[in-house]
């Protein structure tokens, strides 16, 4: 669960460490093949909780590798590159921690490059005088993260490391350039457990996040601070324009730890509106609709859980839809005979996911937690 993933040029899903049991993470990078249905295995290490190789940094090594991790963001640059930041685990030593290393992976070459923040755990933010400035965020976890259309990298929030050694939730938004190899504060604090503001999502971790087929980046829930001083899960929806730096509050989501209301199943309406969660999977279809799985948070009766249900965003009406799974929190999975039957996945947070542009687009879930201690590994393809 909580691993990092991504999507190369060729359509094969990538998949880097994550949590595979309670305080046991991973390093190993798997890739899976849709066409095959096949997994291979590119980097087997010998064993979990390993620190990381750094090497020299900006020098591309093949005995370089990330320490073992969870609640990492990725990205995949114009050139078919992952790039990987943070997540809690481990840095150069073996004490585990919050992490701000940034890493690029060459898929061609199989090699890992060290490119930027610290090699060791528990830092500090800096964030020069003001948003605008350049800088390097502080160590984090369960952040969200976006890539634009002229390849620039975007970072918000999560939980760890301000500045000055101050901790908890974040919400500030970075922008990183890999052609310049530098981090630029954006918007945001630079203090944790900031309120939700008209201007200004809440501090929160493990949100969703999209963009759209114009360029703006979109946020959704997450554990986090609303509109008064306390903490929960949230349900509110943003929108971030990238041309003036400004965020949009789309749907208020107050008040925190909010019911599910589903109306109809696949009837749009503008009193819809997925409960207060977090660790859900999202995904942006071919038509520019926003899609969101599951995750841990509320359903219909208020009950607090793992959830299963399915949800489309229309941007062009700004609807939601409940388009199928449970309103019912905890439910399990309906898997048929054998793999290749329809299905439904059961109820389940933090999952793996990867989404496929070629034909109708259809969307890749592995994995996740049910419970406290079921770690799952099925895989389930949704088709729009």
């Amino acid at each position: 669960m909580s691993s990092a993933t991504w999507t190369d040029s060729s359509g094969n899903f990538w998949m880097f460490g994550g949590e595979i049991s309670p305080s046991s993470d991973a390093n190993d990078l798997w890739v899976y093949n849709p066409t095959t249905h096949t997994w291979t295995q590119e980097i087997a290490p010998s064993q979990t909780n390993l620190p990381g190789v750094y090497g020299t940094q900006g020098t591309a090594s093949p005995s370089n590798l990330p320490g073992a991790r969870n609640d990492s963001v990725s990205w995949i640059d114009l050139s078919g590159n992952l790039w990987l930041f943070g997540g809690y685990g481990y840095a150069s030593t073996s004490t585990a921690g919050d992490l701000n290393d940034l890493w690029e992976y060459v898929p061609t070459s199989k090699t890992w490059t060290w490119v930027g923040g610290s090699n060791l755990i528990n830092q500090s933010g800096s964030y020069g005088g003001n948003p605008g400035t350049t800088g390097t965020p502080g160590s984090r976890l369960a952040s969200v993260s976006w890539t634009d259309s002229t390849g620039n990298l975007w970072l918000f929030g999560g939980k760890g490391y301000a500045s000055s050694g101050s901790t908890g939730e974040l919400n500030d938004l970075w922008k990183y350039a890999p052609s310049a190899k530098t981090w630029t504060w954006v918007s945001g604090s630079s203090s944790p457990n900031q309120l939700s503001m008209g201007t200004s999502p809440g501090a929160r971790h493990d949100s969703v996040a999209w963009i759209d087929s114009t360029g703006n980046l979109w946020l959704f829930g997450g554990v986090g601070y609303g509109p008064t001083n306390t903490l929960g899960e949230l349900n509110d929806l943003w929108k971030f324009t990238p041309t003036n730096n400004t965020w949009t509050l789309i749907r208020s989501g107050n008040p925190l730890n909010q019911t599910g209301s589903y109306g109809n199943s696949q009837t749009p309406s503008s009193t819809n509106l997925p409960g207060s969660r977090d660790s859900s999977v999202a995904w942006t279809d071919t038509s520019g609709n926003l899609w969101l799985f599951g995750g841990y948070g509320y359903d219909s009766t208020g009950t607090l859980g793992e959830l299963n249900d399915l949800w489309k965003f229309t941007l062009s009406t700004q609807q939601w839809t409940w388009v199928n799974g449970s309103k019912l929190a905890n439910q399990i999975g309906s898997y048929g005979s054998q793999p290749g039957t329809q299905g439904m996945p059961g109820a389940r947070y933090s999952a793996n996911a990867w989404f496929s542009t070629s034909g109708s687009g259809s969307l890749w879930l592995f994995g996740g937690l049910e419970g406290s201690t079921n770690y799952l590994n099925d895989l389930w393809q949704y088709t729009p």
